[in-house]
């Protein structure tokens, strides 16, 4: 591809075409306080290949990685196993294919693969029908609470205090340029979810009731009543499942008859790599599919009879008319849904809920032997792999003091509500197949030495 610079002429007429009288018209959304007004201070200019590798490799020693030491993060991305199987058929031939299977006579082994992800993740969730995945959980959160506002001609959503604080920012950014009422709570340190108060709030205006399962301190609640009040003022309900490792040992949310049923499918398949990229799940009732945002596979045959695959309701803004799109969200993130599907494959039924048995286990033992260090109270009455710990003071410093020691001790509520002091206190630990016996027994030991 050639490099065709732009002229100034070209500048003004591109300009002048969308309305805008400057290049920093075009950033009047960036609040001016963040924006720079020339260079970043102490950044080189310039420098050599071998000077910044070697810039950037003494900047990455500086980082703690999961396999470092003890790890206890979760709240939303987890540390598992992943067999280097994984890794090594990906990289397949069947699945080197253009960025989209935009031609299917050339992308069978896409295809095929997203089709048998649908199937995996419509069964994981328990919905009639799940797309070929989305960008992340976040966004496919937010996309289900416009699908909402589509089925129900209503604008007011709630979501529950224990629902990811940044699943809560990313529909709160979304929801200024539609519209859309946002209702929203924050969690209590208790054992008790907010279903009652939640099912209080839902009235004839209401698109959709948003709540998280297990939710961000890690408590589980039957979801049943809660779908019964929506439907009984015909709302939707939208279940986001950031753990779908949890679905191998406790009752799907389409079980409990949620409407829409989205997730993060970081856990199977895909690496914590430093925040992304990560995989959207999606799934819902049959009835709603046809308002389903991003794009199908389906299966037909071709021309000589044989099976085949294709994309089908492809409803995102590149394939229709903007105007009509379900979502304007351009990638499925289709490398991450090939690591899920494959890694779950491996896995199967029996293998995926012996992993999330191994996973709850761990998690008892380490709450009932965090619990006994003294000052500490373990919240959550119910849990998976991932509960809430009270420690009687601030928990942001402790963190800090701990990781100090080579412990990445959790996530302090502080952090994800630093303007809710009655969260100060808690502590997000999360355990999986990974976390050994001595990892606890060093978390509690140096907890015990911080907290004296």
């Amino acid at each position: 591809m050639r490099y065709l610079p732009l002229t100034q002429p070209d500048r003004a007429a591109m300009l002048a075409a969308i309305g805008a009288s400057s290049i920093d018209d075009l950033f009047v959304d960036v609040p001016e306080a963040i924006r720079l007004d020339g260079p970043i201070a102490g950044l080189p200019g310039h420098a050599s290949e071998l000077a910044v590798e070697r810039h950037m490799t003494a900047l990455a020693r500086k980082n703690m990685s999961a396999g470092d030491g003890p790890f206890f993060l979760g709240c939303g991305a987890y540390r598992h196993h992943v067999p280097a199987s994984v890794d090594h058929i990906i990289q397949r031939g069947e699945f080197l294919t253009a960025y989209t299977p935009y031609q299917p006579e050339i992308a069978q082994g896409t295809l095929q693969m997203l089709f048998e992800f649908q199937t995996q993740v419509a069964r994981l969730l328990g919905t009639d029908v799940a797309n070929a995945s989305m960008y992340d959980g976040s966004t496919a959160c937010w996309e289900a609470i416009g699908m909402a506002r589509r089925i129900t001609r209503r604008g007011k959503a709630i979501l529950s205090g224990g629902l990811h604080p940044h699943y809560v920012s990313v529909a709160r950014t979304m929801a200024k340029y539609t519209g859309d009422a946002l209702d929203v709570a924050v969690p209590a340190l208790t054992a008790e979810t907010d279903l009652e108060a939640l099912i209080a709030k839902i009235d004839g205006d209401t698109s959709c009731v948003v709540v998280q399962y297990p939710d961000i301190l890690g408590r589980i609640a039957d979801l049943r009543p809660l779908a019964d009040a929506c439907h009984a003022q015909k709302a939707l309900l939208i279940a986001v499942v950031t753990e779908p490792v949890a679905l191998g040992a406790i009752k799907s949310p389409g079980e409990m008859d949620a409407d829409i049923v989205v997730g993060e499918g970081q856990s199977i398949g895909v690496g914590l790599q430093f925040g992304g990229p990560y995989v959207g799940l999606f799934g819902c009732k049959d009835k709603y599919v046809r308002q389903m945002p991003g794009r199908l596979t389906g299966e037909t045959v071709d021309a000589d009879g044989r099976r085949g695959f294709v994309l089908t309701l492809s409803t995102r803004e590149q394939h229709i008319r903007r105007e009509k799109a379900t979502s304007n969200i351009c990638t499925n993130s289709g490398l991450c849904a090939l690591a899920f599907s494959i890694h779950m494959t491996l896995l199967g039924e029996a293998g995926l809920r012996a992993l999330a048995a191994a996973n709850h286990a761990g998690a008892v033992a380490a709450a009932e032997r965090l619990a006994k260090v003294p000052g500490v109270r373990l919240v959550n009455e119910t849990f998976f792999n991932e509960f809430t710990l009270d420690l009687g003071r601030e928990a942001r410093p402790i963190v800090r003091a701990l990781a100090d020691k080579g412990i990445l001790a959790g996530v302090s509520l502080g952090r994800l509500y630093p303007d809710e002091a009655g969260l100060a206190n808690g502590l997000v630990i999360a355990v999986t197949e990974t976390t050994t016996a001595e990892d606890v027994e060093t978390l509690a030991q140096a907890l015990e030495e911080v907290l004296a």
